[in-house]
């Protein structure tokens, strides 16, 4: 089978986590994901715990599949080999600093004048234009300037960061459509184009509820912990050995969990009659489902409210979502390939289910700092002796 991206050659001088996010995607479709890393000391999550036999687990997660290769872009030998790699390239990725780039002598209209089909794809904190765009930022930073940790954690706590790096994963997503944009509008046009990525702006497209309840009432909404700020009941709910969830999404949806609660005058209660009632009383909701609830275990209530076609489950840890039968059934969770000598690692497999796209069983290994130096040399000689101007 033929992967969708069979042939594409993306030059990936990403690092940590947004780019190698993207480029991980694109080698999932089927590049050849080129990592041009610094010399002696490499992507900074080569040196990010956790460690088996000295290699990070981290960035094994975040860079299988990829070929490196060391490159200082300041030495004129090793921006000689740069530049030959940008003669077959049809993507290249970065994450530096806007300004970064130009100042190396490669920014976007440097190389779109002399490679008019690349397509450049960049990501960083503010984007490469607004007041602001050279400041640096991390995951964090544009959680916060983004909204997003002004309406999670509990109602009158602290403002708390979601657990899971969206800021660069939500951004890394991003990229992809939009590289997969570019090389679309290649086929037609044949010209390249820059996508440039914004992490704050990736912050406040996902936040389709709080962008509506701010213009639509004039007031921004606060944090509601795991409870949805328009549906109830969409929240945590507590059984006697634990916390599972109660997705009532509609009313017909509510009155089979009053029926499966054996509750069934809940649904008739004008309190709760439509979802605007529920949520106005929200808490008195919870209170009433909770008294219920915490009799029995969860694994009472999640088979019981499955019988009644309400969306139910429980709360997972990390372990306990990676043993997922379902998980597993979609092969989510893969061994990443090692050579004779190096550890295993884990990672997450690919979340698209595309015909044409082979499910493996395993991922393909993470590449030493460096380690594909010669077999890269080579490749480029043979590409450019064969067609100079292929990509």
């Amino acid at each position: 089978m033929h992967a969708p991206l069979d042939g594409i050659v993306v030059i990936d001088l990403t690092h940590v986590l947004a780019g190698p996010y993207a480029s991980t995607q694109l080698a999932d479709f089927g590049a050849t994901v080129i990592k041009v890393e610094r010399p002696g000391s490499g992507d900074d999550t080569r040196a990010f715990p956790p460690f088996k036999d000295g290699e990070s687990a981290y960035f094994a997660a975040l860079n299988h599949g990829k070929k490196s290769i060391a490159l200082d872009l300041k030495s004129q030998a090793d921006r000689a080999v740069f530049e030959r790699l940008l003669g077959q390239a049809d993507v290249i990725l970065e994450n530096f600093r806007p300004g970064a780039m130009e100042g190396l002598g490669y920014g976007w209209a440097e190389l779109s004048a002399r490679f008019p089909s690349l397509i450049y794809g960049a990501v960083s904190g503010f984007g490469h234009t607004g007041p602001e765009a050279g400041k640096p930022a991390y995951d964090m930073v544009v959680q916060a300037r983004g909204g997003v940790m002004s309406i999670t954690g509990e109602e009158g706590g602290s403002p708390v960061r979601v657990g899971a790096s969206i800021g660069d994963i939500v951004a890394g997503m991003y990229l992809v459509q939009g590289v997969l944009a570019a090389l679309l509008a290649r086929d037609r046009t044949g010209k390249g184009a820059k996508v440039d990525i914004s992490m704050l702006d990736a912050q406040i497209v996902i936040q389709e509820h709080a962008i509506a309840i701010t213009t639509a009432t004039g007031k921004p909404p606060g944090p509601t912990g795991a409870r949805h700020p328009t549906i109830t009941p969409f929240s945590t709910y507590r059984a006697s050995d634990g916390f599972f969830v109660i997705a009532a999404g509609n009313d017909a949806i509510f009155a089979r969990l009053c029926a499966a609660l054996g509750q069934p005058e809940l649904a008739a209660d004008p309190r709760f009659a439509t979802n605007a009632d529920r949520c106005e009383n929200v808490h008195l909701l919870k209170r009433l489902i909770e008294m219920v609830t915490l009799t029995l275990p969860r694994s009472h209530w999640i088979e019981t409210l499955e019988a009644h076609g309400v969306p139910t489950g429980r709360v997972q840890n990390m372990a306990e979502a990676l043993a997922d039968p379902q998980v597993l059934a979609r092969n989510m969770v893969l061994p990443v390939s090692a050579p004779e000598g190096r550890p295993t690692f884990v990672a997450a497999g690919n979340p698209v289910k595309m015909t044409g796209i082979a499910e493996p069983s395993a991922r393909k290994p993470s590449p030493s700092l460096d380690g594909d130096r010669d077999a890269i040399l080579r490749w480029l000689s043979e590409r450019e002796f064969r067609a100079p101007d292929a990509r």
